[in-house]
């Protein structure tokens, strides 16, 4: 299967080759500042305006009819003869417009994303699939959902490094995805102390991986692959901490169902009455409309949760709620921006009808540790 991402070998050549040529055309002998190399264009490209353009010499077609000389007569079309193709109108439907037959129903079942942007049958049977799955792993054995997180952020962070090579960040792959699964077990099994020992060693770790292979464009690398350490690996461990408790089924089963919430509550919302766009330059179908609608959604939900999930105070779930859907909006908005920055819509196909892995988990990782420390608080283990 090919990919659009450059391979590193083909990449350490563009570099060198870019660096090179900076070097013989800067007149000072200096390198010429590395520029991000612009991502490929998908679909039919369009001619450049001055490919359009006439030249200065050619001449321009009049937009006036050419006038008769005096005293000629009109020339008349031969008696008989049949209009041209172009005197015929048209009796298929017009450039633009639904095909005769097409309605709204009928594109939905073709599968067009909504006016959210999304395919929504695909979306929700891929959610409700997942949903299964994520309850039926919490009550049958914490161990088998820790299984999953790990599949799931290892996924994420397979995705985040290569949507970083678009702007030639080479993050280390092998001691990422070995530092991740370190975390999230460390986590479970070890605690909090345990889960930033092994964020120490996981950066280390990508320090070294990347030095012995060379020490060209090494610190932007690096800083690449720290970042993967913290987001989304480290904010996974929150996950595993939630689940390590005594009732950490139950307590992780809240966390993502409010979460949830945030993004349903945010869909209806918006799509209904979203008038005024929260961050038009980052995320343009994001509204303030949709935030309340997750605020309202994540307060009744978690109010709810608490009381009959964990036997906690009903008044903390309106708490957690609200911190929730910040919490939710805010890791939505900060995977926009570093998508848009990486000029990419979504960071993979692999789910129908919402994109990547990451796509579906930014939201959870920002959320993960404000659940872990709100409930910490309201229901603390006994």
């Amino acid at each position: 299967m090919t990919t659009p991402y450059p391979t590193r070998r083909e990449l350490r050549e563009s570099r060198a080759a870019g660096s090179t040529a900076a070097s013989e055309e800067s007149p000072g002998g200096g390198s010429a500042p590395r520029t991000r190399p612009t991502p490929p264009l998908v679909g039919p490209t369009t001619p450049s305006v001055a490919a359009q353009a006439p030249s200065p010499g050619a001449s321009t077609p009049s937009s006036t009819p050419r006038s008769e000389p005096s005293g000629s007569t009109p020339r008349s079309k031969p008696s008989g003869s049949s209009p041209g193709p172009a005197a015929t109108p048209s009796s298929g439907p017009r450039e633009g417009s639904a095909p005769t037959g097409v309605t709204p129903a009928s594109r939905r079942a073709a599968g067009r994303p909504s006016r959210a942007g999304r395919n929504l049958p695909a979306a929700i049977g891929v959610g409700a699939g997942l949903g299964g799955l994520i309850v039926a792993s919490l009550a049958l054995r914490k161990e088998a959902f820790l299984v999953i997180v790990v599949l799931a952020v290892g996924v994420g962070v397979w995705e985040l490094r290569r949507a970083l090579v678009q702007a030639n960040i080479l993050v280390p792959l092998v001691p990422s995805l070995v530092g991740m699964a370190s975390m999230v077990g460390s986590a479970y099994y070890g605690g909090g102390q345990a889960l930033g020992l092994t964020l120490g060693l996981t950066c280390v770790g990508i320090l070294l991986w990347r030095v012995a292979d060379g020490v060209a464009d090494a610190m932007r690398d690096v800083a690449g692959g720290m970042f993967v350490a913290l987001y989304p690996s480290f904010l996974a461990g929150f996950c595993a901490l939630l689940l390590a408790a005594p009732d950490g089924a139950h307590r992780v089963f809240v966390f993502i169902l409010v979460t949830v919430l945030s993004d349903i509550g945010g869909y209806v919302f918006g799509v209904l009455w979203g008038k005024h766009p929260m961050a038009p330059s980052v995320s343009p179908k994001k509204s303030w409309e949709g935030f309340a609608g997750s605020v309202v959604a994540c307060m009744t939900g978690a109010s709810l949760a608490i009381h009959y999930a964990l036997d906690g105070p009903w008044w903390s779930g309106l708490i957690l709620g609200a911190v929730v859907a910040v919490g939710a909006t805010v890791g939505d908005l900060t995977e926009s921006t570093v998508k848009r920055d990486l000029g990419i819509k979504d960071m993979s196909n692999i789910l129908p009808g919402h994109g990547g892995v990451m796509d579906r988990l930014d939201s959870l990782l920002l959320t993960a540790p404000l659940t872990w420390a709100l409930l910490s608080v309201f229901v603390p283990n006994t």
